[in-house]
This record gives structure tokens, C-alpha cells and sequence, in this order.
């Protein structure tokens, strides 16, 4: 965490802004934050704690006007709100859509029902949108910040941290590590991603997510360097922007227009009435929320699944799906218990947690978000089935199971 915001003092150095780094009150005063029962914490962006001294520090500097990202989350538009409410009257406080191409609200007016419905209308307003940006360049004044002491923000948020969560070796933050992750993908692995990207086996996937969800690179810089590409690898292309660009701008839309997109409510009904008759089917075999986080099923593809989840903080698109369906199937607490492990597990392990991506990804597995009615069977409804001979047919599964094996106990000396 640290050396990312380290990496964006120096970004804003090198620029002439002033960067400063504002903690919770929790944070300051070393308060013990409470924790729920499944350890995660109690507190989030809309606590007072948490967003009172960026309020104070805007009254404190007289600012002239307030610019923030837009998010389409609830606690982020409750944040907005939360400050919006506080500034001294005639503050302006402007938020711009840097999250997508297209801004969500822009883009279409209603909670959109599939991928068909809005792709139209994104491919046509991204025509004047979809633009290089104009370079970024040197405050003529120097603002001054004060110096930020990092021994002391590591020591003082030590209590915001679920230590449960292991630091993965393969990402690194800030815009530097997101722009050649992007580079990677563009020479290395953009010309296998049409045929690829669905063989977890293979190395296709642009592995953006991360940046993307942080902030540190823009999906507009990715979806514009990589149409420069498209005379070379014009299937691979077109399938990146379908993902990254009406997909990902997809799963926005669904979370600003939708309140519930977080719970079985938010499913469309027909996926609700089917969840809801399946509901009591029998479940065999069943696996508690523990066993399932410690991967211990007897799948062993879901069990390499969940670790690499665990171990990358990432999990594979395809296999997302077959996870959170497998949730749906093993989860003796009914759909709504299993959407909710679907949403805990992302959220806690996923570099790319809490994301309208995340949540629209176990929506669609789970409640059928964005897909379509199937054939009816026990359980699942009319809910989109998949199961370990379907992976088979798809990708080596075995060789995917070898690369996240199960972590070995120490043999005891005798």
C-alpha cells in the first residue's frame, strides 16, 4: 500500500501537485476498529471516520472547487454524498466518469438487459469519446504539501488491514507497473486472446484488472492502444473491446440503475421465481462457507480455483463462473447465503474486489444477470448449469489443477 502512494507522490512531484495523504479518525487515534462475525471489517467509505477529514481538509484550504471519480457502488455514491452535504455553500463539486469510455449515466438512461441492448449504443457515443488524451502538463505553481512520514502511516493502519489476505508477488501498483502490464499484453499476448482467453491453461488474459480497478491505468488508454493494433490482430481486438469495453461498461450500468445489484432482489424475475422454487432442492454433496474458503471440497478443479484466488489474487474468467456456480450448487443455505459467499470470497481475495465487475461476474452465475433461461434441472433452476465434464471438454484440466496444488503440511521430525 505504501509504496503505491509513494508512487503517486512522485507522479504528482513530477507535475507540481501538491499531494497529501489524509487518514481515518480511526487510523489517527489508533482506535480498534470493530470487526463482523466472518472478520471483515465493520467500517466503510460512508463512516464518518472515514470521510470527515477530507471535509475538513477542503474547509481548511478554501478550496475553490472539488473534482471527484465516479463510482456506480453504494457506498461510493453515499460517499459523494457525504461530502457534497458538508462543503461551504457555492463550493462547486464536479464528478467526472473516468471509470469507462462512455459515462455510465450518458451511456443510457435505464438498467440495461443485456449485452445486446447496450452495445449499440456504446459502440456509437464512444465515437467522439474514444480519444487520445491530451498531455498532462506542468503546474505553473508549485504547491506545497507536507511531508509524509511512511513509517508511521504503515504503523497506524495496521488495523485497516485483514492480515488473513497475503500479499501477492505478481502485481504491483502504481500507473508505471499498470503501463507495462498493458505493453506486455499488447506484444505478448493480445494475438492469442480471442482463441485463448477462455483456456485457463493458456497465457491470453490482459491481467489489467487490478490497474483497472485502482485507478493506476484507464480502460480508455487500454481499448485506444489497443485499436492501433487492430490491422494486425483484428479478432483478438474486437474481443477485448467487447470485454473490456461494452462488457465492463455493462456491469456499471446494472449497479448505477439497479439498487439491489448485490442481492437475489436484483436478479430479473424470471431468474428470481426459478431460484426461488429451487431453493429447498436437496444438496449432495454440501460444503460449509469454511471448507469452501479453504478449498476443501472434493472438486479439485475448485479447489486450484479457489487457491489461486487465494494465492494471485486473481481468478480466472472462465473459471469465475464455474466457482460461483458450484457455490450455488454446494450451499446448503439456499441461493442468497450462496451469492452472498460468492461476493465475500471475491471481495476479500481479489486484487479486483468490490468492482461492478465483480459483483455483476457472481450475479450472472449465480442469478442468471445478463444471460438467459435454460433448460429447468434440480437446484439450479433454469439458471445456466456448468459442471467439471463441460471444463474438460473445454481445457486440460489436469494441468491446471498441477499449477495450485495443495499446500504440503510440514512432515514432523521423529
Amino acid at each position: 500500500m505504501n509504496r503505491v502512494y509513494k508512487t503517486h507522490k512522485f507522479d504528482c512531484k513530477d507535475l507540481a501537485i501538491s499531494f497529501h495523504l489524509l487518514l481515518p479518525l480511526e487510523a489517527k487515534s489508533k482506535t480498534s476498529l470493530k470487526r463482523n462475525a466472518d472478520g471483515s471489517f465493520a467500517c466503510n467509505e460512508t463512516d464518518h471516520a472515514t470521510l470527515q477529514p477530507l471535509v475538513d481538509f477542503l474547509k481548511q484550504r478554501n478550496a475553490c472547487a472539488v473534482i471527484t471519480d465516479f463510482s456506480p457502488l453504494r457506498d461510493d455514491r453515499q460517499a459523494v454524498e457525504f461530502v457534497s452535504k458538508r462543503l461551504p455553500v457555492g463550493t462547486p463539486f464536479y464528478q467526472v466518469d473516468a471509470h469507462n469510455v462512455v459515462p455510465a449515466w450518458f451511456a443510457s438512461d435505464k438498467v440495461e438487459y443485456a449485452a445486446r441492448t447496450i452495445r449499440k449504443k456504446l459502440h456509437d457515443k464512444a465515437r467522439h469519446l474514444l480519444t487520445e488524451f491530451p498531455p498532462v502538463i506542468r503546474h505553473p505553481v508549485t504547491a506545497k504539501s507536507e511531508p509524509v512520514d511512511w513509517v508511521s502511516v504503515k504503523e497506524s493502519l495496521k488495523e485497516l488491514v485483514d492480515e488473513r489476505v497475503g500479499e501477492v508477488n505478481w502485481a504491483k501498483g502504481g500507473s508505471l507497473a499498470g503501463f507495462s502490464q498493458l505493453y506486455s499484453f499488447l506484444h505478448h499476448r493480445l494475438h492469442a486472446y480471442a482463441t485463448g482467453r477462455n483456456d485457463p491453461t493458456k497465457d491470453a488474459l490482459s491481467n489489467l484488472s487490478p490497474w483497472l480497478h485502482f485507478g493506476h491505468i484507464s480502460a480508455q488508454r487500454c481499448l485506444w492502444e489497443a485499436k492501433r493494433l487492430r490491422t494486425s490482430h483484428p479478432q483478438s481486438v474486437d474481443a477485448f473491446i467487447e470485454e473490456a469495453f461494452v462488457r465492463r461498461e455493462l456491469s456499471d450500468n446494472f449497479c448505477l440503475y439497479n439498487p439491489h445489484y448485490d442481492s437475489i432482489q436484483g436478479a430479473w424475475s424470471w431468474a428470481r421465481e426459478t431460484l426461488k422454487k429451487h431453493a429447498g432442492d436437496a444438496r449432495t454433496p454440501t460444503y460449509s462457507s469454511k471448507a469452501m474458503e479453504k478449498a476443501e471440497t472434493g472438486d479439485e478443479l475448485w479447489n486450484a480455483a479457489q487457491r489461486q484466488l487465494v494465492q494471485e489474487g486473481k481468478l480466472h474468467g472462465f473459471l469465475r463462473m464455474y466457482w460461483a456456480k458450484k457455490i450455488l450448487e454446494w450451499h446448503d443455505g439456499g441461493p442468497e447465503e450462496a451469492l452472498q459467499l460468492g461476493f465475500r470470497l471475491n471481495d476479500l481475495y481479489s486484487l479486483d474486489g468490490t468492482d461492478p465487475n465483480g459483483y455483476v461476474g457472481v450475479m450472472w452465475s449465480i442469478c442468471g444477470v445478463h444471460d438467459q433461461g435454460w433448460v429447468e434441472r434440480p437446484i439450479f433452476g433454469k439458471i445456466r448449469y456448468m459442471n467439471f465434464a463441460g471444463c474438460k471438454r473445454k481445457f486440460d484440466v489436469a494441468a491446471f489443477i498441477r499449477r495450485y496444488p495443495p499446500k504440503r503440511e510440514p512432515s514432523s521430525c521423529k
